[in-house]
């Protein structure tokens, strides 16, 4: 068997056994939806799950390898989408980089314009708060109807499974709205 040779000596297995089993990785992660994620990332948890398998089988317990990998993928597959939707993760999952380029020319960051904020004088100010009023505008008119709800409900603090339910949607159809959210304020800003 091949997770005995493993043990004997021969590591060039491990490399073998999870190229021979990614399909049942792929298989459980189409299978799902993470929050936040796609479904590499599911992937990778499953091939986390697999290297889990390898690492821990135990002929002597009466279970076939294969069982045993398929439930430890799913099992690695669940929690991840579980930790998904903890709030604690919520800041991650919704971050803007202060690195991130901005603007029409794509040069200037988020940290530029903080920076700027401490140096400006009350007429660059008045000229500030005048783009904020105007990029405002810009999104509400770029953002359905539905968008602008999902928008609200997140800022609010809910999270995709209270906006489902209080839109009476499905989860992934908030995911869809907030990341195309996300994109439309990229073109924006």
């Amino acid at each position: 068997m091949l997770i005995e040779e493993l043990r004997n000596g021969q590591p060039d297995i491990t490399d073998y056994i999870m190229e021979k089993y990614k399909y049942l990785v792929r298989r459980r992660a189409n299978a799902m939806f993470l929050i936040g994620g796609d479904t590499d990332d599911l992937i990778q948890e499953g091939m986390i799950g697999l290297f889990k398998a390898i690492r821990d089988y135990r002929k002597e317990k009466d279970a076939s390898f294969y069982h045993f990998a398929d439930l430890c993928i799913t099992r690695q597959i669940y929690h991840a989408v579980e930790a998904s939707q903890r709030k604690k993760h919520q800041p991650l999952n919704s971050y803007i980089s202060l690195n991130a380029s901005m603007g029409e020319e794509g040069t200037d960051t988020f940290l530029d314009l903080l920076e700027t904020f401490e140096n400006a004088n009350p007429e660059q100010l008045l000229i500030d708060r005048e783009n904020v009023r105007a990029i405002h505008e810009k999104i509400a008119q770029s953002l359905s109807a539905l968008e602008r709800r999902v928008l609200e409900l997140y800022l609010e603090g809910m999270n995709y499974r209270q906006i489902a339910e209080a839109l009476e949607k499905e989860p992934k159809a908030i995911d869809n709205a907030l990341q195309r959210i996300r994109g439309k304020f990229a073109k924006i800003l």
